[in-house]
């Protein structure tokens, strides 16, 4: 069996490093190449003959760095968070177009995956929920994907939510971020890595369910799992969830 040609781009940031480690390592990824910024990803992708593109870049620039990877041939595995629903549209209409496929991964941790899938379960039974996400203070975007999607999925299966009639923020922002009628609070401190709790309350009762992320090798099995997968992918999919 042929191996699955990768190049890692944003390979000098510190998930790149940690990505470039673990393609060199597994028996079926061939890493061919390493970009980061001021390098022509697309005259790399071209001689290097990359079929995959795994990009750990910056917010700002993930969208016209996608669209560089699609129109270049290559397949791309995106974990730079940042991306807006409509340029995901976007996205995925490109990659038809250009008939490969393609992920977009909030998080790449099982466990992570496993935490939203739970809690899109509860919030069928306790609808009432919020969520707490905490990220080193180097994460220049908040909140993260991982919690957007997590309220995205719980917005849509909940139903009775019980509202508060009378509330008042003393301190503007102290009651989070709303996403689809989901709070979201970010916290930004050194010594995190990635951790994110979902809070649900009933009467009486309150249930958490809980992921943390102690290094970013923890997000390496579902890198390269999403790096092979995406090799039969036809289309551009959202979630790691998609390909387990």
């Amino acid at each position: 069996m042929s191996l699955v040609r990768v190049v890692v781009n944003g390979s000098k940031g510190r998930m790149g490093k940690e990505s470039v480690r673990a393609v060199s390592e597994d028996s079926e990824l061939d890493l061919v190449g390493q970009t980061d910024i001021n390098d022509n990803l697309s005259e790399i992708i071209s001689q290097r003959k990359a079929q995959v593109v795994l990009d750990f870049t910056h917010a700002d620039v993930v969208m016209e760095v996608a669209v560089s990877i699609i129109k270049s041939g290559a397949r791309p595995v995106i974990g730079t968070s940042g991306l807006l629903p409509q340029q995901v549209d976007e996205l995925q209409k490109l990659c038809r177009k250009q008939k490969i496929g393609g992920v977009i991964a909030p998080n790449f941790a099982i466990g992570a995956v496993l935490m939203m899938k739970y809690s899109q379960d509860a919030a069928k039974y306790l609808p009432n929920a919020e969520v707490i996400e905490f990220h080193h203070d180097g994460k220049l975007d908040s909140p993260s994907g991982t919690a957007i999607k997590t309220a995205n999925l719980i917005a849509g299966v909940r139903k009775n939510i019980t509202k508060t009639s009378s509330e008042k923020e003393i301190i503007k922002g102290s009651r989070g971020g709303d996403s689809e009628g989901v709070q979201i609070h970010s916290v930004r401190l050194p010594g995190l890595i990635a951790h994110q709790e979902v809070i649900f309350g009933g009467q009486s009762q309150t249930l958490t369910i809980r992921h943390d992320s102690m290094h970013r090798e923890s997000f390496m099995p579902g890198v390269c799992l999403a790096c092979k997968k995406v090799m039969d992918l036809k289309e551009l999919v959202y979630g790691l969830e998609t390909l387990l």
